[in-house]
């Protein structure tokens, strides 16, 4: 039953029979069949076919979310009983906001070196990626703001607190500038993420109570590619200090701290809740103490 369930929930995440085919490991007929004795096993219809996937049933819908529950348990069952005998082992995937990459490094290295054995997957994933991939169970855990928009039913452990910087050139007109202000930033060439960033979202908001349009010629879900254009000049971007001193520190940029008001957004750990937590998670929510403490 287990794995028939871990199949319709594949189904349902890819909407594509041969792709949950391929998530799962399977050829498609088997997959196709383990749905048909699914339903049969219920006694309802799980989904809507035709030549190809046509979605779930209403009591397909109402199944995906006892199945969630289902395999999320089994789930945690089987690696409570394995560190029970072997210690703490598997892989452990984590989505994280583009901004929050340069601190990962302090949760999972001291995480992996009190745990060996677990193999860590980090994602680069919107807000709203991570919270709909740990929801799919492909994610195990995230980090992504906590204090900006409903998480719903996730479990946190806050890391660090986020500041904004103007990032620029030092041959820039506000390069030799103690701090700026969000009004400062108006007729700026700004670059900045993408509008489905939540630190796009918090920028677009602290730039209108300042009364300026946020209107950037360029926008990118990489931080990278922002770099890259501020590097170049004309450009100037928007960035948390963390990722913006890091940027800066071969001393051709400029990281200015930006006040009025001097913004600040919690960034966190989540991760599905759950009573008791796997061993992992729970592992890993202990390093995260550890790692804000410090």
């Amino acid at each position: 039953m287990i794995d028939k369930l871990e199949m319709f929930i594949a189904l349902a995440n890819e909407g594509h029979f041969g792709r949950a085919a391929e998530v799962c490991g399977v050829t498609q007929p088997t997959l196709s069949s383990a749905i048909k004795q699914l339903e049969g096993e219920l006694g309802v219809q799980l989904v809507w076919r035709g030549s190809r996937f046509q979605g779930l049933t209403p009591e397909g819908q109402r199944v995906l979310d006892r199945a969630r529950r289902i395999v999320g348990d089994a789930r945690a069952l089987r690696d409570e009983m394995r560190a029970s005998h072997k210690g703490l082992a598997g892989n452990l995937r984590i989505g994280v906001i583009p901004t929050a990459l340069p601190m990962v490094a302090d949760l999972t290295t001291p995480f992996t070196r009190r745990h060996p054995n677990v193999r860590v997957t980090i994602l680069s994933r919107t807000s709203a990626e991570i919270l709909t991939g740990i929801e799919r169970l492909d994610l195990d855990a995230g980090i992504t703001y906590l204090d900006n928009e409903p998480l719903g039913r996730m479990a946190k452990v806050p890391l660090y607190s986020e500041f904004y910087r103007l990032l620029c050139t030092t041959g820039s007109a506000l390069a030799g500038r103690d701090q700026v202000t969000w009004g400062d930033l108006a007729g700026l060439r700004l670059c900045l993420l993408t509008a489905d960033m939540q630190n796009r979202r918090i920028v677009n908001q602290h730039l209108a109570q300042a009364g300026v349009a946020a209107m950037p010629m360029v926008e990118s879900n990489s931080t990278i590619a922002l770099l890259t254009h501020v590097m170049g000049g004309e450009w100037a971007s928007v960035l948390p200090k963390k990722l913006a001193d890091l940027f800066a520190r071969g001393g051709q940029l400029c990281a200015i701290p930006i006040v009025q008001p001097e913004a600040e957004h919690l960034v966190g750990l989540i991760a599905a809740q759950r009573e008791p937590p796997t061993p992992l998670i729970a592992a890993l929510f202990d390093t995260a103490r550890r790692v804000a403490e410090v």
